[in-house]
């Protein structure tokens, strides 16, 4: 979340970088400020009714000594109790009102992001190989139903639309994908792999943005007896990676940390009807290796690019052509302060599909999370988080099999997947 500091001193500039993302949240600006300033108020009334009920009860005590009648004075005391307690309720009412308001404001751009309102001003920053040049190219779903690599019918029975069973050699190779990308990132990019679990409480949920703002995507589980311990399934490792350390003070020598993990990830959302629902292209449940980084602030946006340049480097091993993009401001996701996409080209869909997105969301986690670094100093900061797919199964699967397609039928795979995979080709 954002620093109220920030917003009490430089609401104007809070509110131009808002309007940049174009989802109409600078008007809460004013309503926060407003909260804010409630609760300022309230708190300093309790700080003066606090230090006149010691005063009193100091008098209190010294007219008891003395034999002296005390008793308007414990009448006055008993009365500040009253309203300290009144006021209390109305200063714990007011700053959860106000943590409500900051947990809905997303984070402000980066200054150099593009500036635009939807995906059309997002930049090309490169591009890395070239289209393969395949006749009349299929798509993945006929050659994986063809090679029997899923079961999309099935799946349905099993668990509804928007599920994938992959079987036989797609689930292998699905299961040779991950190994790669796990031993990639942990043996020559320096990440310490976790393997976590797979429901993650409310709390890391807000603390890495998917709540309270994207709720009604989530599957999320019935609370406790007590009503306050609900889990969910984890949308994606960035979860539970992220909040690996929330709550805890970090030493400056310690950092950058890199994490890397498998997991499953659970999304009700699966996108409006199309082209792009086809398949495994959008799915509710699909597998994903995550990278997680948390650094000092002034490393982080070069963080981001050795982040980036990890991700991409599996695409280049793969031998698959894709592009990597800058988001414009209103193409930010809520808590990003600044993300590029890669997208790889798939010949079945005639299109790119997202891989990755690799983004760095500068202390807005961290706040959330209470994730903080102890500087040379000796100063309690907050960290920056970043985080990046590396990379996400089904895309990948799909632009893999459909670049890999031969005339007579069958799918060659990259060499570097062999003795992972133990076969050069499928069918």
């Amino acid at each position: 979340m954002l620093d109220i500091r920030l917003v009490r001193e430089q609401p104007d500039f809070v509110k131009s970088r808002l309007a940049l993302r174009g989802g109409g949240d600078e008007a809460k600006v004013d309503e926060l400020l407003r909260m804010d300033a409630e609760r300022r108020k309230a708190e300093t009334a309790l700080q003066a009714l606090n230090a006149e009920r010691k005063k009193l009860s100091k008098e209190v005590g010294g007219k008891r000594s003395r034999g002296e009648d005390s008793t308007a004075l414990e009448e006055r005391v008993r009365e500040i109790g009253d309203e300290i307690a009144s006021l209390s309720e109305q200063t714990t009412i007011a700053d959860e009102k106000e943590r409500d308001l900051l947990l809905q404001i997303p984070n402000l751009p980066h200054a150099a992001a593009p500036i635009g309102d939807n995906p059309s001003a997002n930049r090309v920053m490169r591009e890395w190989g070239k289209k393969p040049e395949i006749a009349d190219a299929l798509d993945h779903v006929v050659i994986g139903t063809r090679l029997k690599l899923f079961d999309l019918e099935r799946a349905a029975k099993l668990g509804g639309s928007g599920f994938i069973c992959f079987t036989g050699t797609g689930a292998r190779l699905e299961r040779a994908l991950i190994q790669f990308m796990l031993d990639l990132h942990t043996r020559e990019h320096g990440y310490f792999e976790i393997s976590p679990p797979f429901l993650v409480r409310r709390d890391c949920m807000i603390g890495t943005t998917q709540l309270p703002k994207f709720e009604a995507d989530m599957y999320g589980l019935e609370p406790d007896a007590s009503g306050r311990n609900q889990l969910f399934l984890a949308p994606t490792a960035e979860v539970p990676v992220t909040n690996f350390h929330r709550e805890e003070i970090l030493r400056a020598d310690e950092l950058p940390k890199k994490f890397v993990a498998y997991t499953p990830c659970f999304r009700r959302e699966a996108g409006s009807a199309g082209r792009e629902t086809r398949g495994i292209i959008r799915v509710h449940q699909f597998d994903k290796v995550e990278l997680v980084k948390i650094t000092a602030p002034e490393n982080s946006y070069a963080e981001l690019e050795s982040l980036t340049a990890d991700a991409e480097r599996i695409l280049q091993l793969l031998g698959l052509h894709y592009r990597a993009i800058e988001l414009c401001t209103g193409d930010l996701g809520f808590g990003s302060a600044k993300t590029y996409d890669l997208e790889v080209w798939s010949p079945g869909q005639k299109a790119y599909l997202e891989a990755s997105s690799c983004s760095n969301f500068e202390d807005f986690q961290a706040r959330r999370m209470n994730l903080r670094f102890k500087d040379a100093n000796g100063k309690n900061r907050f960290c920056h988080t970043l985080n990046a797919s590396g990379l996400a199964l089904p895309r990948l699967f799909a632009a893999l099999i459909e670049c890999g397609q031969q005339p007579g039928g069958s799918v060659r795979l990259p060499e570097i997947l062999l003795p992972y995979f133990g076969a050069p080709e499928i069918g």
